[in-house]
Parts: structure tokens; C-alpha cells; sequence
């Protein structure tokens, strides 16, 4: 792994932390000079975009002397370790799902340890504002909860995610930004001179971005928003608008047609690329906010994400939700 001086953590840092980087490393080079991301990538971690309340006491950097206590009690782990109370070789009998899960810990890969950046393990992804906590408006949040309660239900599939529908991933992972899940959190990398691909797991959601292009026009606004990429010495700047009006307002960072999302790709190690990003909308937000993550490289290789093949889950619930309006339940 290799070593690099940052500056303090702020929004200007950020966007100069890449070029001290790649100042100390070299990376594979296409064959047109660019440095090549290609191969797969995993941004598994225990560490979550938002601060968790439990961790605020460490602010952004958990101490090295409290890294491992404080990984063997993170409930992720816990619960892999316990695999949900459920003894092992014996069927669940049901008391997992009063608890709101419908599969046990054998079937999540969170992964297992903290994200490390500079050599510290890291509470949150967002590293400013300094809570690292997405710093919605009062107008942001009262979007949020219109929305939730026009289209979150179970009055017609439309109520329920995108993610249950098989439309786009769960919690984000597609982007723009990327952020890590619960449990598929591999992605694959294929770039040429003219375009940069992304391959998602999650519900395999796919990116494919154009270098060098303009934005389309304002009337289309693609899943995944409408994404386009410029080189910035070694780094690919890739820039975000317009995203499709029933991703914007739940998306890991939420957007209006006036909002942006930059992320910035940068190989800082054989096994490691710098992920760095901001978020700017002038009605979801009090302030731009953003921060950084790694991808870590890896052997494993996605399988497919057949969403919809025996998916009777969806059927299941409007089903459950016609039985209590026949019993007069809400």
C-alpha cells in the first residue's frame, strides 16, 4: 500500500488530494497514456457514507487503540459472528422476521473491517461538514417526506423501492455517488478513449459515460443521471445532473434538476483507487458537502443479479396488502 500527505480534510483539500496522490504512485497506463481502472473493484466496508450516533465521540478517525474493540462490536459484525441468534443446522422458525429481516446473516457481505484512508480507519465516508452527516435543508427534508408519502406504499408496485422493483440498485450503489450496501457490492471497470464503464452487482445497474462529451439535453434525465467525464491530469473527473425524477429523491444524495454530483477517480495503489466526491444543490442542502472512500481491488468476480426470476416477494406484499383491505385493515 502505498503512503501519501494529505492536506486537512475540507472541500478544497478534496479536490487537491488527488493530484498529491497520484504525485506518489504510478499507475498501469492504457495504451494511449491514461491511467487504467479496468478489472474489478469492491468498496465493502463497515464504514457508512453517514456517521452512525455511536461514533461521533471519534469524529472522522476511530484511534488505532480502539480500531479493534470497536470492530468486534460493530453490529455487522456482531451478526455475522452470532449469524442472528440462529443455531446452526437448524431451519429458522420465524422469530427472524419479528425482527424485520427476511434472511439471515449468511446471506449479507457488508464486509468486515473499517475503510482506511491515509492509514486511518474512517467513521464515515463524508468528510465535510465535519459531523459527517448529509446537511439537508428544511426544504430538502420536506421533499423527502412528500415524497415518501406519495410513492411508499403498498397500494401498487409503484409504492414500493426502486431497488424491490429491480429498476436500480439498492442504497445508491449505482450512483451517482456509489455508495456501499449491504451485500453486492462489486463492480467491474471497462474503459476505452472515448468511454468509461461501470457494472454495478447490485441489480446490475451499468454506467456508461462518455469522456470528453456534453451533457444531452435538459428534457432527458436518464436512471443514473446524466453523466459525462474529463481527464484532470491522472484523475477522471466524472460530472452528474438530471437524474430521472423517481431516483433524484432518493438517491444517496438526493438532487433537483439544479443540483450536481462530482466524483473523482484516482489510482493512489495496485489495489486501490481514491473515490472522491462533492454534492451542490441549492435546495436539497445548506451547504456543498462531500468526502472520499477506496475501492479495493479484487479476484472475485460478480455473478448475475437475476432480479426479477422467482422474484414473488413484490407479489407477496400487494397480495398481503389487498387480504387487509378486504378485512377493512390498514
Amino acid at each position: 500500500m502505498q503512503v501519501f500527505l494529505r492536506m486537512p480534510l475540507t472541500a478544497l483539500a478534496l479536490v487537491s488530494a488527488a493530484a498529491v496522490a497520484q504525485d506518489a504512485y504510478e499507475p498501469p497506463r492504457t495504451i494511449s497514456g491514461h491511467p487504467d481502472f479496468q478489472g474489478f473493484w469492491t468498496n465493502a466496508s463497515l464504514t457508512t457514507l453517514q456517521r452512525a450516533v455511536n461514533y461521533e465521540e471519534f469524529g472522522l478517525v476511530i484511534p488505532d487503540e480502539q480500531l479493534e474493540e470497536v470492530t468486534a462490536n460493530n453490529h455487522q459484525n456482531v451478526r455475522q459472528a452470532t449469524d442472528d441468534n440462529q443455531v446452526q443446522g437448524a431451519l429458522p422458525d420465524g422469530s427472524d422476521l419479528a425482527r424485520g429481516r427476511g434472511y439471515n446473516a449468511f446471506w449479507v457481505d457488508p464486509g468486515s473491517r473499517f475503510g482506511v484512508i491515509d492509514g486511518q480507519a474512517r467513521t464515515s465516508w463524508i468528510t465535510f461538514p465535519k459531523n459527517g452527516r448529509i446537511p439537508f435543508s428544511e426544504q430538502g427534508n420536506e421533499l423527502r417526506r412528500e415524497y415518501r408519502a406519495r410513492f411508499f406504499g403498498n397500494y401498487g408496485p409503484e409504492g414500493r423501492s426502486l431497488g424491490e422493483r429491480c429498476i436500480i440498485g439498492f442504497g445508491g450503489t449505482g450512483g451517482p455517488l456509489m455508495n456501499n450496501v449491504l451485500y453486492n457490492n462489486l463492480y467491474q471497470i471497462v474503459q476505452t478513449d472515448d468511454y468509461f464503464m461501470i457494472l454495478v452487482e447490485m441489480v446490475h445497474d451499468t454506467r456508461i459515460i462518455p469522456i470528453g462529451g456534453e451533457h444531452r439535453p435538459a428534457e432527458l434525465a436518464p436512471w443514473l443521471g446524466d453523466s459525462v467525464a474529463n481527464w484532470d491530469g491522472d484523475t477522471l473527473v466524472i460530472e452528474s445532473i438530471n437524474l430521472h425524477p423517481l431516483q433524484a429523491p432518493q438517491n444517496a444524495a438526493p438532487i433537483t434538476e439544479q443540483g450536481k454530483i462530482v466524483e473523482r477517480l484516482t489510482r493512489i495503489a495496485d489495489d486501490e483507487i481514491l473515490y472522491e466526491f462533492t454534492v451542490n444543490d441549492p435546495v436539497y442542502y445548506t451547504q456543498e458537502w462531500g468526502g472520499e472512500m477506496v475501492f479495493n481491488g479484487t479476484d472475485t468476480m460478480p455473478y448475475e443479479y437475476a432480479c426479477h426470476e422467482g422474484n414473488y416477494g413484490l407479489e407477496g406484499i400487494l397480495a398481503g396488502a389487498r387480504r387487509l383491505e378486504l378485512l377493512g385493515e390498514d
